[in-house]
Formats: C-alpha cells, sequence, structure tokens
C-alpha cells in the first residue's frame, strides 16, 4: 500500500521520472501554523545536486500547497503537497527496459505487476521519499509546537551517519546528542569531523571506480514523553522499524543495545530505575528508550543500514525479460552512497511515527474521564 499511519495517515504518490511527485496528509489537527518554510527547509536537506559526493541531478524540489491550510493555519482538510520533477533524463534507463538491473526492484515488480516503469525505477526509487519529507516537516511542526506546550520542550529528533562502509565514528563520540549545526557541518553529516573527511575520502575513491558503499545512521530523540506505543503488535519500536524499513535501500535495524545485547547477560543489561528532579528515570539506557513496547521518556535511540547503492557504473552479469544472459552497465545519475541524503527521510518517518501515537495515546487515553 502507498499508505502510511492510523490517524496521522499520509498518501504517497508519483514516479521518479514523472511529471511530478507528492503526498498528501490527512488527520492534520486544525490550526497548526504552517507554511512553504517549514516543509521546504526539510526538502532541501533530501534534494539531489547538494555536494560532490551525491547523485548531480538537478532538482530544486519546490513544495506546492494544493489544499488543507488558510491564512496559515491547518484546517484539518487533507493537506495535499506536490513536487514537481524537472531533470528528467529517462533515455538515459532505456537499456534497463528488457534487463533486470542486480539488486534493484526490476525483477520484482515485473512479476507482481507484470509491467513496471523502467525509468529510474519508477515507484521504487528513492525519489518517492520526497512525499514523506515533506509529510514529515509538517509531523516536526507538530511536535515541536506541541511538545513545548504540553510539556514544556520540543521533541527533538537528530539523525546522523556513524558509518560509511567499514569507517565508523569511535564510541566514545556517540555520548553527546549532536547539534543540527554538528551534522550539517559535512556534506556526509556526520558529527564527528575526523571521521567525517575519511567518508567523504571514502565515498569519492569508490565513486572514481564505479562503484558504490551502504552505511550506517543512528537516530536520537529527545522530549517523547512516557506512554507513547502500544503493548503487542503496535509497539513504538515495531512502528519505527516498519517506518524504516520501508525505506529503500534499508537492510537492518536495532533499537538501544541492539544485536550487541545479545552478548550481554540480563545483570548487565538491565536499566536501572532512578528517582531524578521527582521523576522516574533510568540510570542507563540500553533499552532505546522504550520498554514493553511504549516510551519510558528517556532518549529513543536506534540505528539503520543502508545497502550500497545498486546501480555502480561498471559491467555486470544478468538477465533479459526473456531469461536469457547479457550484461549491464549502470547509467543515468545516482549517488555513490545514498546514507548521507537518507538522513532527514529517517528524520521525516521517526516524526510520522511520533506524531501518529501521540494522537493514539490521546485519543484512547485522554479523552474520558470516568472519575
Amino acid at each position: 500500500m502507498n499508505t502510511f499511519g492510523n490517524l496521522f495517515r499520509i498518501t504517497t504518490w508519483g514516479e521518479s521520472h514523472g511529471p511530478a511527485v507528492g503526498a498528501v496528509v490527512d488527520g492534520c489537527p486544525p490550526r497548526l501554523p504552517l507554511d512553504l518554510a517549514d516543509i521546504q527547509v526539510e526538502l532541501d536537506r533530501r534534494r539531489p545536486g547538494q555536494s560532490d559526493i551525491v547523485t548531480p541531478r538537478k532538482e530544486e524540489d519546490r513544495v506546492e500547497i494544493l489544499s488543507g491550510t488558510f491564512e496559515g493555519r491547518t484546517t484539518g482538510a487533507p493537506i495535499s503537497m506536490l513536487v514537481r520533477n524537472a531533470d528528467q533524463r529517462p533515455g538515459a534507463y532505456d537499456e534497463m527496459k528488457d534487463k533486470f538491473r542486480p539488486s534493484h526492484a526490476d525483477y520484482t515488480y515485473q512479476t507482481k505487476y507484470g509491467i513496471r516503469d523502467h525509468r529510474g525505477g519508477g515507484r521504487s526509487s528513492a525519489r518517492e521519499t520526497v512525499g514523506r519529507v515533506a509529510a514529515g516537516a509538517i509531523a516536526r511542526k507538530i511536535l515541536a509546537l506541541g511538545g513545548q506546550a504540553q510539556h514544556g520542550a520540543p521533541v527533538e529528533i537528530r539523525a546522523f551517519l556513524t558509518q560509511v562502509h567499514d569507517i565508523a565514528m569511535p564510541a566514545e563520540a556517540l555520548v553527546a546528542f549532536p547539534t543540527l549545526a554538528e551534522v550539517e557541518a559535512t556534506a556526509v553529516r556526520c558529527p564527528h569531523p575526523a571521521t567525517a573527511q575519511r567518508m567523504i575520502e571514502r565515498i569519492k575513491s569508490v565513486r572514481s571506480e564505479g562503484d558504490s558503499v551502504g552505511g550506517v545512521i543512528e537516530c536520537r530523540v529527545r522530549g517523547v514523553p512516557a506512554g507513547l506505543g502500544e503493548p503487542v503488535f503496535d509497539r513504538l519500536e515495531a512502528e519505527l522499524a516498519k517506518a524504516m524499513l520501508s525505506l529503500p535501500a534499508t537492510k537492518g535495524f536495532e533499537l538501544g543495545s541492539g544485536f550487541a545485547g545479545a552478548r550481554l547477560r540480563g545483570s548487565e543489561h538491565n536499566d536501572r530505575f532512578v528517582s531524578r528532579e521527582g521523576q522516574v528515570r533510568t540510570e542507563t539506557n540500553r533499552s532505546g528508550g522504550t520498554q514493553g513496547g511504549i516510551s519510558n521518556g528517556e532518549e529513543i535511540v536506534f540505528r539503520v543500514a543502508f545497502k550500497p547503492t545498486a546501480t555502480i557504473l561498471r559491467p555486470q552479469q544478468t538477465v533479459d525479460v526473456h531469461g536469457a544472459e547479457t550484461e549491464l552497465i549502470g547509467r543515468g545519475r545516482h549517488d555513490p552512497c545514498v546514507v548521507p541524503r537518507a538522513v532527514p527521510i529517517v528524520e521525516a518517518m521517526t516524526a510520522l511515527v511520533l506524531v501518529d501515537h501521540w494522537m493514539r495515546q490521546i485519543g484512547q487515553n485522554g479523552s474520558f474521564r470516568f472519575e
């Protein structure tokens, strides 16, 4: 399906080389102050052509709001947003019309639907995430203003690179919640300058060889109140995992201690409860901000693994639509590493999950009083 969320719902639409891409947001609370700049700032972080380590495709990604706002505020009606595709070169994909690109969605789309848009991958392209980022910008503003009004502090979401290929930030550099300025200081969006420089050099090196690399994004969220989430199928971490693994090129998700927690004993892993400033808190945060599927008031901390970009500019063996063996060389404009531009997309999906669960919490536990 192309729709995500329960009460705060988004539907994305459009293809990589079609006329436009966009999203419809349904369930946004009315009277939220909202203008184009709130959305554009996030789209600018995601757009291609930002630096010499990403795809050179030139898209301004100027958002248009078609409905759902009046005099600078949301009305409660569906918010429809559109971003026109400008720098289209569908001819670069003519060879892919009859050949399946290794590790792309060409074969699976053809098998499932019996038809596919081969121009840049069509719907399977990361161009689809424009709509997610636009919708996520609205969710982020709800979290910022709603968190401030209800709990005295905005909900802050910060994603950043911790690893590219085999180059990783040192563990001691992961302690503090990074500022946006620290994350945006380099093209690779790693807040540790020395590691960031090595990452950039690696990306440039593999690009010169016609190859690609993947990496890991860590996301931290602070200011989330305790109580968001559900105890069984819609656990907060399960919803975050679904959101992240719905992104193109993602291959793994872990929360808190993640897979490393499997190497610890319970006595080593348990987060001891303490009283701090009149509130119940945890002394450590190996749980990653949730327990029993519900937020506990600590920072939510998770990581997402991204595979190397599937399109590489070197010959690869494959088969065509008739099953005959053939050779394919990637063409078009592609990121040698998709991870830096995925940072605002991870943040957007996080915001969408949190707003939806906040609304669900209020709907079930904040609407009625029986005493």
